[in-house]
């Protein structure tokens, strides 16, 4: 693998974005990087923590991404360089701080690097976070390639040095994640001295009143903007005078220039290619535009550069010669993701060109083939998953309650919960913690006469995140919900990155770990603890616990993830069928262990009509012994 802190400039090595970002930030002089993990951002922190030690760096994963950013600042105020890192919906958590951060500005240069997820990937929004830059007066840059992505994040060092602000880089999951060839510079090994100069005006807005600090973000985005006319991130491509100029941002200049490339249109259409895409810049943008009747905006998401373009073509009386097109004009879808095909069929569009990717006879047949020999796949816990048998216990105790109890939750591996994987169980799921304070709501209707149960299901480092101050509302109102805690030793979804109650850190040293039992016992609440993989010993407390309607109560369900566990020790059962007892298709519910159960590790056998263990993906967890009604499941230890 790769050293990202290999000091070797002009050496070309294939990176992902968002190690290329990293590697930028090394280049850069970087000496504090802080993120709370989340994809598409996860990779870039990541990859620092494995050289911290090496390069005398700190590296931190935060509680949540707005501590992220306040530790960051912090290393900004005593005149080192930082970078914080997160995906859209971290950057709702951050904002408050972000949005205060802006006005006194800072000192060492300091980046936010926000990651959006075009069509929801990994994520429950596709929230464009370019909006944020905009409102706040920063300097929004977006690279193209995994090269710009090392080079503006180096760059940009300089920039929030220059004008003492943060600045905003905003990458997009086919950045992050795709890999392209990077021409190394130099490490930049810069000598901190940390010093908060004591003698200077504080870090606030509030001495000299918010409205002077606006004004003069207001006057720096005018010294931006002449910074950015001579950035050499933005280009143009093309023919001097374009029948058609595209117009174009991060993941759209491939796309776009493909595009080009497959229509033969090279000598007709024109590509202005901006990274500088808040504020812009007004007259490279008023030389490109001039030149061109017809303007395509690409980009992703929202409508963010073209709506800009669109005033600044107003302002500047363009829009009398140039007519624009994109998603208001239906040309570029206005949600998910792009690509060239995209972009192939708004040139044509807007050309009169007739371009097929391929004929209708291919296409049918191809769709046949698939639907004939791919099977559907419905997303699905791991083998092993401890978050399998608590859903099925919470199936289990709701139904024997029998009063149509209410799950909610949020965004983790456990959110898997509101499709098959997890029977259904979950109704509610937005951000981070909401699962709790959601259900801390429901919990207080019953005095109009609410009678549902409420469950809320929350992972470990959901909890440290965001659900505490819930948690500590309900406690203080009294609100009548069981809280049911995953805890599977990790940050699990995005790639087990430790949370507070982890014993290791990002450079993977000895810390103190948070106890959560204890934790919320030290609150004044009562918790059960429970192994996840004990199926009768869940549904039985939760049996008892939806009895007890006397304020909010903790259910806390141990087992590390399986995938943890994988890595350091052997499966704990060896698990098989006993094919004379499968009744195969009989089974009460039509295959119940492969139909209903759901394990991947469990599969069905065509040829004898039985279920059978896949051994190369059965983590050995013995769970679905549990589960078959004619104990045709066996498990032996692993000795």
């Amino acid at each position: 693998m790769f050293d990202i802190a290999i000091d070797e400039p002009k050496r070309i090595q294939l990176l992902m974005g968002n190690e290329a970002i990293a590697r930028g930030a090394l280049e850069g002089g970087v000496a504090v990087a802080t993120a709370y993990p989340g994809n598409p951002s996860s990779e870039i922190i990541g990859t620092l923590a494995e050289v911290s030690k090496k390069l005398n760096l700190y590296v931190e994963w935060s509680v949540n991404e707005k501590v992220a950013l306040e530790v960051a600042a912090a290393s900004s105020f005593s005149g080192m360089r930082a970078i914080s890192a997160m995906k859209q919906q971290g950057l709702n958590v951050a904002l408050d701080f972000l949005a205060n951060l802006n006005l006194p500005g800072t000192k060492g240069g300091l980046l936010l690097i926000v990651c959006d997820d075009p069509g929801g990937i990994s994520s429950t929004n596709e929230q464009d976070s370019r909006h944020v830059a905009k409102t706040l007066d920063l300097p929004l840059l977006e690279p193209a390639t995994p090269q710009e992505a090392k080079d503006i994040t180096k760059w940009a060092f300089e920039l929030s040095e220059e004008i003492s602000n943060v600045c905003i880089i905003r990458s997009v999951t086919r950045i992050s994640h795709a890999r392209g060839n990077v021409l190394l510079g130099q490490i930049n090994r810069r000598s901190n001295n940390p010093h908060f100069d004591i003698t200077r005006k504080p870090y606030t807005s509030i001495i000299e009143g918010p409205p002077r600090f606006h004004q003069a973000l207001h006057q720096n985005l005018i010294k931006i903007r002449k910074i950015y006319e001579k950035s050499p991130f933005n280009f143009y491509k093309g023919p001097e005078k374009p029948e058609l100029l595209i117009v174009t941002c991060g993941s759209g200049w491939l796309y776009s220039l493909e595009a080009i490339k497959i229509l033969s249109l090279e000598d007709s259409v024109g590509i202005l290619k901006l990274a500088t895409t808040w504020p812009l810049p007004d007259e490279l943008i008023k030389k490109y535009i001039s030149k061109s009747e017809r303007v395509l905006v690409v980009e992703e998401v929202d409508p963010f550069l073209e709506g800009n373009l669109k005033e600044l073509a107003y302002e500047f009386r363009l829009d009398r010669h140039s007519n624009f097109y994109g998603k208001a004009s239906g040309h570029i879808p206005n949600f998910g993701e792009i690509n060239p095909d995209i972009v192939i069929n708004a040139i044509s569009s807007l050309l009169g060109l007739k371009y097929s990717s391929r004929d209708s006879e291919y296409r049918q047949k191809a769709l046949d083939v698939i639907k004939r020999y791919v099977p559907p796949r419905a997303v699905q816990f791991c083998a092993g998953c401890p978050h399998r048998p608590i859903f099925w216990a919470i199936k289990d105790a709701l139904k024997l309650d029998g009063r149509e109890g209410v799950v909610t939750g949020d965004i983790g591996c456990y959110g898997s919960g509101v499709g098959p994987t997890g029977y259904y169980q979950l109704k509610t799921m937005h951000s981070m913690g909401s699962g709790t304070g959601v259900a801390l709501g429901l919990g207080k209707l019953g005095q109009f006469g609410f009678k549902q149960p409420v469950l809320a299901t929350c992972g470990d480092s959901t909890f440290f995140h965001a659900a505490i101050p819930a948690l500590i509302d309900a406690i203080h109102t009294r609100s009548n919900f069981i809280l049911i805690l995953f805890d599977n030793a990790g940050t699990a979804m995005t790639g087990f990155q430790p949370h507070p109650g982890i014993n290791k850190n990002a450079a993977g040293d000895e810390v103190r770990a948070i106890d959560i039992r204890r934790f919320c016992e030290g609150l004044g609440i009562g918790v059960e603890l429970v192994d996840s993989y004990d199926i009768k010993a869940l549904t039985r407390k939760l049996l008892k616990m939806l009895q007890d309607e006397n304020g909010p109560k903790v259910l806390l369900c141990q087992r590390e993830c399986a995938l943890i566990r994988a890595r350091r020790e052997k499966p704990l059962y060896k698990v098989y069928v006993l094919s004379d007892r499968c009744v195969g298709e009989t089974c009460g519910c039509d295959r119940f262990c492969v139909r209903v159960f759901k394990c991947p590790g469990i599969i069905w056998d065509r040829d004898s009509k039985k279920a059978k263990i896949d051994e190369a993906i059965c983590s050995g967890c013995g769970v679905c012994v549990e589960i078959c009604p004619h104990s045709a499941i066996v498990r032996e230890e692993n000795r």
